[in-house]
């Protein structure tokens, strides 16, 4: 079967992904840091103090996802549409409506819950499960309705934020992702692999079973694995978080360093789709190997640029990085440990990762108070990329020998 065929026979089941994250892109630090400025000016809020409330709020969100997120293996991703889809609506429409330090705390942790967490959530666990010979395929072009937004969404609404005023913007978002919600009804009507009958399409994992969170969590392979979790959500959500003191810093205008993340985001895409491919070809347990590598020498080209043609090489290397690790990731769940209990163990997974993304943007607002710039954060940040790449080699080296050979592995090709 041919991609074109494949995406032909399967469109209705590839759009759900595809409109998902999508909607995801309302709960992203990429979205909600385009009305940081009106935020603080309307609060009163310092820039630590609007650090702190976003990483309290996606602390508490990675708590909860934590447990919310095994709800997919229980319930058909219709099901948890009814809730997920509406619920990031009202919570933009909880943002708009703010009216107090309290108010703006509940809004951000119902958006990162729902928007970054059970949106994308319910976007790789349905690919992940409804495809196996084409996992990375699949995934790669559920993963473009995130492009999508990062590429479109902040571009549009800080061009609308000086005529219409950020409240109201919010409730254009809560509308937008209201008019999806009947779309993905509608996409959702029949499921490729209906979870009542999932149980004998079923891709095992290590040892050839399918694994249980509690298993996972009690595995030393996991938990080596966990720096790896942690980095790039940390150190890329820093990345964006700190994009006016790094342009400060450096000499650059914002403009024309912001100018970089569109090229950031064509690389992305490309790469999206390039991991999708060999993943379905290699597999994740070679790719995910050297998968911190991007993130060591982006940082690297950075922190050492001097001016904005070299920066544009870190943003080709972080676009590689993003592209890849997505896509990458949620095939390695479900080769590594089956695709029975995907939902809740890439809810353990993730609420990692939100943690991460929570503690990245903190910690280097307290560096940066205490006087070390971001710059020169990144030449740690490059240290421990370097340490967490060498503990997950060693880790997946170890842990694919236990993988089923591909003879044991139920491949389907539609």
């Amino acid at each position: 079967m041919t991609a074109l065929t494949f995406v032909r026979d399967n469109a209705r089941f590839l759009a759900v992904g595809v409109v998902l994250t999508l909607n995801s892109s309302y709960g992203q630090t990429f979205f909600i840091s385009v009305f940081a400025a009106s935020i603080m000016a309307d609060f009163a809020l310092s820039d630590g103090e609007w650090g702190l409330v976003y990483t309290a709020a996606t602390t508490a969100s990675a708590v909860v996802m934590f447990f919310a997120g095994a709800l997919s293996d229980r319930f058909r991703v219709r099901q948890l549409a009814w809730l997920v889809v509406p619920g990031l609506a009202l919570s933009c429409v909880v943002m708009g409506a703010s009216g107090s330090v309290a108010g703006l705390l509940a809004a951000i942790f119902l958006l990162r819950i729902l928007g970054q967490g059970m949106m994308f959530q319910l976007a790789s666990v349905s690919m992940a499960r409804w495809f196996v010979a084409r996992r990375g395929i699949a995934l790669s072009i559920a993963g473009m309705g995130f492009w999508i937004g990062q590429a479109t969404l902040p571009l549009v609404f800080a061009s609308l934020l000086p005529s219409h005023g950020w409240r109201a913007l919010w409730f254009l978002a809560a509308a937008l992702v209201a008019v999806t919600f009947p779309l993905i009804l509608w996409l959702l009507t029949l499921e490729r692999t209906p979870q009542s009958l999932a149980h004998s399409d079923d891709a095992a994992g290590m040892d050839g079973r399918h694994w249980t969170r509690p298993e996972v969590l009690r595995s030393a392979f996991f938990w080596m694995l966990v720096p790896m979790l942690l980095g790039p959500p940390a150190w890329g959500t820093a990345l964006f978080f700190q994009q006016v003191h790094i342009a400060d810093v450096k000499g650059w205008g914002l403009t024309e360093y912001l100018a970089l993340v569109p090229l950031m985001t064509v690389v992305s895409v490309a790469m999206t789709f390039v991991a999708g491919y060999l993943i379905d070809l290699l597999g994740s347990a070679v790719l995910i190997r050297v998968v911190l590598v991007p993130w060591l020498l982006g940082f690297l080209v950075l922190a050492l640029a001097p001016t904005l043609p070299v920066a544009a090489l870190a943003f080709v290397l972080f676009g590689v990085a993003h592209g890849t690790q997505a896509t990458i990731m949620t095939a390695f769940w479900a080769e590594f440990f089956g695709t029975r209990h995907i939902g809740s163990i890439k809810a353990a997974a993730t609420s990692l990762m939100v943690f991460g993304s929570a503690v990245g943007p903190g910690l280097s607002g307290v560096l940066i108070d205490q006087g070390l710039d971001f710059p020169t954060q990144m030449l740690g940040i490059v240290v421990y990329f370097a340490a967490s790449g060498v503990l997950l080699w060693t880790a997946v080296d170890t842990a694919r020998r236990r993988l089923p050979s591909a003879g044991e592995v139920d491949v389907k090709r539609a």
